[in-house]
């Protein structure tokens, strides 16, 4: 009768719990090391401004109709479900500002990144990681072009700039929304509905949304290049990185939501 000795099972479990974080801990200083190099060459020369305007225009004009059809039913539900909690407690006056304090500070950022991420991040990583596994990126290497200027240095800067004009369209859209619901199927006076809109709102809140969304925007690109980067193993590989890519984003853009929330809003 076999008998596990209970001191190697103790090292066996010290064993993989090492092994564990040593890959977790490589992994993270891959990734530092690869946004280092990647922040660096967004602020030196020589830049490419036609491959930043192309990609300006793939992450910021082509991501608009999500943007917008995402905010705009946000805030029509929010609206109906803010009528219809404060309703208990005849507070329904409360949902003008409910709902633009609710798209600007947390529903606007946090859907766009989320929608831009499954969007753009998937697509930057399938693209880089093909050019990886067909050797292009060497290639480039080979023609005397950085691969971290012509490819990850325009989509980093992209990201960053075009997702808080996305997040600030998207407000409106969102806004809208809940004034449709709340003028034409609530009941409330377009006029009350939009001074308690402008009442309430202050200047933080869009600040604090749009900086937010630059950092989603930055971190969507990031997620992208870096998985199709260092991708390998072929059709399999690069599958592989346009699911981490979305994956890992949506759950930065989630954890840094809350840190920046904290960093503004914590008393």
């Amino acid at each position: 009768m076999n008998s596990t000795n209970p001191v190697t099972a103790f090292l066996d479990f010290l064993a993989l719990v090492g092994r564990v974080l040593l890959a977790f801990f490589n992994r993270v200083g891959r990734l530092s090391t690869f946004t280092a190099m990647a922040v660096f060459h967004c602020l030196t020369p020589p830049f490419y401004p036609r491959t930043l305007l192309r990609q300006m225009v793939e992450i910021g004009y082509y991501s608009l109709p999500v943007v917008g059809l995402t905010t705009l039913f946000s805030g029509m539900v929010l609206a109906l479900q803010s009528h219809t909690g404060f309703a208990r407690f005849a507070a329904e006056g409360a949902v003008a500002t409910v709902v633009v304090i609710s798209m600007t500070r947390e529903l606007g950022p946090v859907l766009a990144g989320l929608m831009v991420a499954g969007r753009v991040g998937a697509s930057m990583a399938a693209e880089i990681g093909t050019m990886r596994v067909t050797e292009q990126i060497d290639a480039l290497s080979t023609l005397s072009t950085n691969p971290f200027k012509y490819l990850i240095a325009p989509r980093l800067l992209a990201g960053a700039l075009m997702l808080p004009l996305l997040v600030l369209v998207g407000d409106i859209i969102g806004v809208f929304g809940g004034y449709l619901i709340g003028t034409y199927k609530l009941g409330f006076n377009p006029g009350n509905y939009i001074q308690r809109t402008w009442e309430f709102l202050e200047t933080m809140d869009v600040v604090s949304g749009l900086v937010k969304a630059s950092t989603f925007g930055f971190i969507i690109a990031l997620m992208g290049c870096y998985n199709g980067y260092t991708s390998r193993g072929g059709a399999q590989g690069v599958g592989q990185a346009t699911r981490n890519a979305v994956v890992s984003a949506s759950i930065l853009i989630l954890v840094f939501n809350y840190l920046i929330t904290e960093l503004f809003f914590a008393r």
